[in-house]
């Protein structure tokens, strides 16, 4: 409900500088334009993966994971990982804040193996891991209108180098504080039974149907829409208890939608120049470093996305933008508020009692997010935009 009130607030204070002026409707007319297609896919993207949920898709994803670890705790870490990664690059990384974290508890605890490094893994990769395509993040699609719309494969051209090291770096230093449990081995009990079988499989067919489509180069929110509507109407007949209004993100929504008007409104007042000073300008390896770094310390004070909505004027072509996904993406590690995904990820940690300190989460990220931010921007360097 806080996330709520957040947004409303920034949408009341959005609205009043229209009224005032201070922000033209043409500037609110054209906001509206380029937004409500990444709403409307966060809205369905957002039903299709807890449908999928409730159907027990992912847990037996989770449950097939623990046998190929063959009894291996760094096996099964890695796995994870990957499935981590997977689900955030092409369901979003708030998908996997929600969906994975609880999966990946139980099933450490299924091996009788410490949550924490698994659940580490999971945020970190969460954000860093949302760099490779439109769909992997919010800042993403906004980054993909403001370069003019390359399909998702031009747009993964000029990410896939850093989005590899913004992976990697992340999984390297959990390793490095884990060793001693991730080198240990582990037993399985059984697998639990699907409970119903027809809605497990009308949620993989859909999923799977989903993941290609979401690359083709359709607007993603049409793909994500149908399988919305696809699997509500299988529970509606199957399960339709499982049919609420807490399934749609709508606080979220009302956050990102205050979060835009607020942020188009300050520009309006001059912020984009304030900003452009900062981050500076050129595409040589400095100057991109300028800009990510700009764009982490701003994602760690006030959210990644506000942040990348105040410097994108100042990131004015593919490689800068790119350079600022970085920023904003890969380096919201230090502070809880940095992204929303994990917040999300804290809170089913509490749910499920499993303690992080936020001190000890601020410390591991002063480390490990300058680290993934620097090393991924250089990165760059072998980049030749098209």
């Amino acid at each position: 409900m806080r996330t709520a009130v957040v947004g409303a607030v920034l949408l009341v204070v959005g609205g009043v500088a229209a009224a005032a002026g201070i922000l033209p409707l043409s500037d609110v007319g054209e906001l509206w334009d380029r937004v409500w297609p990444i709403l409307l896919f966060v809205l369905a993207i957002t039903v299709v993966t807890e449908l999928a949920a409730a159907a027990g898709l992912f847990t037996a994803i989770a449950q097939r994971t623990a046998r190929w670890g063959r009894g291996r705790a760094w096996a099964l870490w890695l796995l994870v990982a990957l499935f981590a990664t997977l689900s955030t690059i092409f369901l979003s990384l708030d998908t996997t804040a929600v969906l994975l974290t609880p999966v990946v508890v139980v099933l450490a605890r299924h091996a009788g193996l410490d949550p924490l490094p698994f659940a580490l893994t999971t945020v970190w990769l969460t954000n860093t891991g949302s760099l490779l395509l439109p769909v992997s993040n919010l800042t993403n699609l906004l980054a993909q209108h403001a370069m003019g719309d390359p399909s998702p494969f031009a747009f993964a051209a000029l990410t896939a180098a850093s989005a590899a090291v913004a992976i990697l770096v992340p999984l390297a230093v959990v390793f490095v504080l884990f060793r001693r449990s991730l080198t240990a081995r582990y037993t399985t009990g059984e697998a639990a039974a699907v409970d119903d079988p027809v809605l497990f499989r009308w949620s993989a067919v859909v999923v799977c149907a989903l993941v290609p489509l979401l690359v083709s180069g359709i607007p993603v929110w049409i793909p994500a829409l149908a399988a919305a509507l696809a699997l509500t109407a299988v529970f509606a007949v199957r399960r339709r208890g499982v049919l609420r209004i807490g399934l749609l993100p709508w606080q979220l929504v009302v956050l990102a939608s205050g979060l835009f008007l607020f942020i188009q409104a300050l520009h309006s007042v001059g912020l984009g120049g304030v900003l452009a000073a900062v981050s500076g300008e050129g595409e040589s390896p400095p100057a991109l470093l300028r800009l990510a770094l700009t764009g982490m310390l701003g994602a760690n004070a006030i959210d990644n996305l506000p942040a990348y909505l105040a410097l994108e004027p100042a990131a004015e072509t593919p490689l800068r933008l790119v350079a600022l996904l970085i920023g904003v993406n890969a380096g919201p590690l230090i502070t809880p508020w940095a992204s929303l995904a994990t917040l999300l990820w804290h809170q089913r940690l509490t749910s499920m009692q499993v303690e992080i300190r936020w001190r000890r989460y601020v410390l591991l990220g002063i480390v490990v997010a300058p680290l993934t931010v620097v090393l991924s921007t250089l990165a760059l360097s072998f980049v030749t935009p098209t």
